[in-house]
């Protein structure tokens, strides 16, 4: 199977597993490990402003501090997953995904966004989606998930709400109409 990294992961209608229900994911690390993402349209009822007050990070007036953070998914949901334009090099801990998208899950990142600095796009995200070696290809044949290709406008310019039929309209498909036989054969 092609490699996943740097595509979205869409949750077909009937998937009903309340972590991904109506989840638009991407998918940052595929490998014979397994495969790891982030859920990028659930912002969950917390700003970056709480998260800097609770991590006591201080700096000067961020202008982000009223940034949702989203649910990223149910594995490590007490770590911090920074979804980001740019390169890698700058961070303490980070995985270049593409040319252009890094996630990054050091504090230096979360510390240069309080001080109003670091990437300029970003969705924080706490905890992670994964799948061991051949689970998530196991699922795609179950119909349980579209995939396609990454975009970042859909990730930073989309509103959350909109993402999940954003990316599937990439595919000229409207999740509303899916069944459950429709997607990978």
């Amino acid at each position: 199977m092609q490699s996943l990294k740097n595509h979205f992961l869409m949750a077909m209608p009937h998937l009903e597993d309340s972590n991904f229900a109506g989840s638009l994911t991407y998918l940052c690390d595929f490998d014979e490990k397994g495969t790891m993402g982030v859920i990028v349209n659930k912002p969950l009822e917390l700003t970056l402003d709480s998260l800097f007050d609770q991590l006591e990070l201080e700096g000067n007036e961020s202008p982000y501090r009223n940034e949702p953070v989203y649910y990223g998914g149910p594995t490590h949901k007490d770590r911090g997953f920074i979804l980001h334009e740019g390169s890698s090099d700058a961070w303490d801990s980070s995985l270049q995904v593409t040319d252009d998208i890094a996630l990054t899950t050091s504090m230096d990142i979360l510390q240069a966004l309080a001080n109003g600095g670091g990437p300029k796009r970003f969705l924080v995200c706490l905890g992670c989606a994964g799948w061991e070696s051949g689970q998530l290809e196991s699922e795609l044949k179950d119909n349980a998930w579209l995939t396609v290709e990454g975009r970042s406008d859909i990730l930073f310019e989309v509103e959350p709400e909109q993402r999940l039929t954003a990316s599937a309209g990439v595919l000229g498909v409207d999740l509303n109409l899916m069944t459950r036989e429709a997607g990978h054969g």
